[in-house]
């Protein structure tokens, strides 16, 4: 089998792992065969006496007893092997999905820029349920298969060999119509899973949009639309079942054939006592026994074949290589952060190498100063501070930390140094007080100290006083995504978590962007207060959130296109100076 040859690397470890209990298991699932196996020797000796009137009750009574007895240590195996192999492929599902998801955190941004979020859900959901059932009832049934159907064949064949032939001649069309469907199997289990990543996907862009759905009136063609992704998954389950469903109605085909055959000839060997009565009722439980493992083939390939297009689905994430790693050789910070430089750096994204986002950019910014940057929309602002933490990697040039190239720092050294904060601030499904501590693992709370931490992060933010008019303070819930705040109340949440982390390096992506004036007027003045402890990098288009910092960049098409403090570029007539001007007016009219 080419599950066993090919992926089978993913799960050896947790064979491994737990090879002691999977062999209770299997011993255990052996001794419920056997015990299955001797149960038509009882009744065949019970058949025989009745048949020749030799059985008295005291006897009658001893095979009912014995009966009761392997059907009381049946549950007991059964029991067992349940709880070790069933058991065991949970372990498997439990240990997979979280390799698949510690394996994703080490994925460069490019990589979940160009895979879409339902994928990986049904990666995480729907793949690791197959592969669980491969390897809980897939091995099950494969131990069944083989050891059932053989025992059974050897006791039907140690009451007659020439029966035991006859009732086997359409075992050979079971296997030529396995081997037949099973080729077209694994390609339609791809395209199901498939299927189902596209309508995952779906479902959940609609969900965290059902308020823009809602607002513009959309709720039907947006129904349709998911409607249609759901037809597709029908349609390749369908186009899977045409495969799948013909494989139990042929095993009944030909288990019957062979019930049939044993009818005429078991028959006809019993009327001419070739056979005893006991025999042939024997033989005929066998034969039903037989049935299982005959059926037990068709449902391993069924869930082998959907395990397989699964693993190599994961397969496929766990193979891909993060992009963004330590370059040989690891150099360490072994001192503070003293100085950050970047050495003509050119930058374009990993999905189109050949459109520049960033050209020649040569900046140098010392420990504990400021640094703006502004300019037009697309101007690269943004990329230019997702290189500096190795979001992304400069395509040209080399970004140096108190002179080693970043590339050759450790990732978690590297930005250990830097809070950062998002243009689009996201917050998780916890309370104020969870998300404002993400990031800040060292930090229990329960103390005064601790608290006033926390405090003080919130009334830097400006967000302490709407804060402390929730119901329950900073322990208030925010659901989804911060669903009861608004987006400057979320903004400013971010920027709290980012002000509580004892970090040197604090990047801020336009902080003020969706604040009114008198509010980002109050954050800039604490952010100018922290830049004297903290090196600050800060983007904003309002001006007067970067007339603080020592040195002021502006870019436009990927270059620095002037530079110096609020001061001297004022005076240069450049871009900032016009937009200054501009702004002042804005501010002034507003004030009327």
């Amino acid at each position: 089998m080419n599950f066993l040859k090919g992926s089978i690397s993913l799960l050896a470890p947790y064979f491994s792992e737990n090879k002691g209990i999977i062999l209770v298991g299997l011993v255990s699932l052996i001794i419920v065969d056997v015990l299955q196996l001797l149960i038509p020797r009882v009744v065949k000796h019970a058949v025989d006496g009745l048949t020749d009137l030799s059985l008295g009750l005291g006897q009658l009574l001893l095979y009912s007893l014995a009966i009761v007895g392997f059907a009381a240590v049946l549950a007991a195996f059964r029991y067992l092997w349940r709880r070790c192999l069933l058991g065991t492929s949970r372990r498997i599902e439990e240990g997979l999905r979280n390799r698949l998801f510690s394996h994703l955190q080490t994925l460069s941004p490019s990589y979940f820029d160009r895979t879409r979020t339902g994928d990986l859900m049904a990666h995480a959901s729907n793949d690791i349920n197959q592969i669980r059932m491969a390897t809980g009832m897939g091995l099950v049934a494969l131990n069944d298969a083989v050891f059932l159907g053989l025992a059974a064949i050897g006791f039907m064949g140690y009451i007659n060999w020439e029966l035991t032939l006859y009732v086997l001649l359409p075992m050979p069309g079971i296997i030529i119509g396995t081997k037949l469907l099973t080729q077209k199997m694994h390609q339609r289990y791809k395209s199901v899973q498939a299927s189902f990543s596209e309508l995952t996907e779906a479902v959940r862009e609609r969900i965290a949009g059902v308020r823009l759905i809602k607002a513009y009136n959309l709720e039907g063609l947006e129904l349709d639309r998911v409607g249609s992704h759901s037809q597709n998954y029908v349609r390749e389950n369908m186009s899977l079942i045409r495969i799948t469903g013909g494989f139990m109605p042929m095993l009944l085909l030909f288990s019957n054939l062979s019930l049939a055959i044993f009818l005429f000839v078991g028959g006809r060997k019993t009327i001419l006592a070739e056979i005893s009565t006991g025999d042939f009722v024997a033989f005929i439980s066998y034969l039903r026994l037989l049935t299982w493992p005959m059926m037990a083939m068709g449902w391993v390939v069924n869930l082998i074949q959907r395990g397989r297009a699964s693993l190599d689905r994961i397969k496929i994430v766990l193979d891909t290589e993060p992009e963004i790693r330590p370059l040989a050789p690891v150099r360490h910070l072994h001192t503070k952060f003293e100085k950050l430089s970047f050495e003509a750096v050119d930058f374009a994204y990993p999905s189109d190498p050949e459109s520049r986002i960033l050209e020649d950019i040569n900046l140098e910014l010392l420990s504990g100063g400021s640094l703006g940057i502004t300019g037009p929309p697309g101007s690269g602002k943004t990329s230019l501070i997702r290189l500096i933490p190795r979001l992304y990697d400069v395509s040209q040039g080399r970004i140096v930390v108190n002179g080693l190239d970043i590339r050759h720092i450790p990732l978690e050294e590297l930005r250990g140094l830097i809070s950062f904060v998002p243009q689009n601030a996201f917050l998780f499904a916890g309370t104020i007080r969870e998300n404002v501590t993400f990031g800040s693992p060292n930090v229990t709370f329960g103390s005064p100290a601790d608290e006033s931490g926390l405090y003080r992060a919130l009334e830097q933010a400006a967000v302490l006083d709407t804060v402390q008019s929730l119901p329950q303070g900073p322990d208030t819930p925010i659901g989804e995504r911060g669903v009861i705040l608004s987006g400057g109340q979320k903004q400013r949440i971010a920027l709290a978590r980012a002000f509580l982390q004892p970090k040197p390096v604090l990047i801020l992506d336009d902080p003020v962007s969706q604040v009114d004036n008198r509010t980002g007027n109050k954050i800039i003045g604490n952010i100018r207060q922290i830049s004297r402890e903290k090196t600050t990098i800060i983007i904003s288009h309002r001006l007067s959130a970067l007339s603080f910092a020592e040195t002021i960049i502006s870019l436009e098409n990927g270059r620095i296109v002037e530079s110096g403090s609020h001061e001297q570029l004022l005076t240069k007539n450049g871009f900032y100076a016009r937009i200054a001007r501009m702004q002042e007016i804005e501010e002034r009219f507003n004030d009327i």
